[in-house]
């Protein structure tokens, strides 16, 4: 049987030492919210790198390396 009260009393502690610095516990974000985040990093590589052509040439030499 599982060791819920184990894992009970840790996760009490942990909230409570958030709670004291003002901190929130890691949880999941929204797929969107993600994305919204994701985005602006995901258009400076892209001008970083060149742009579309070199995606698409990365990809098809890294197909080819793995023989797709």
């Amino acid at each position: 049987m599982a060791d819920t009260a184990t894992r009970t009393v840790i996760r009490t502690q942990e909230r409570r030492a958030a709670a004291a610095f003002g901190g929130r516990r890691p949880g999941r974000r929204h797929p969107l919210v993600a994305t919204a985040m994701v985005l602006p990093l995901a258009a400076l590589l892209l001008y970083v790198i060149g742009g579309w052509e070199a995606v698409v040439t990365q990809a098809s030499s890294v197909g080819v390396m793995l023989g797709r």
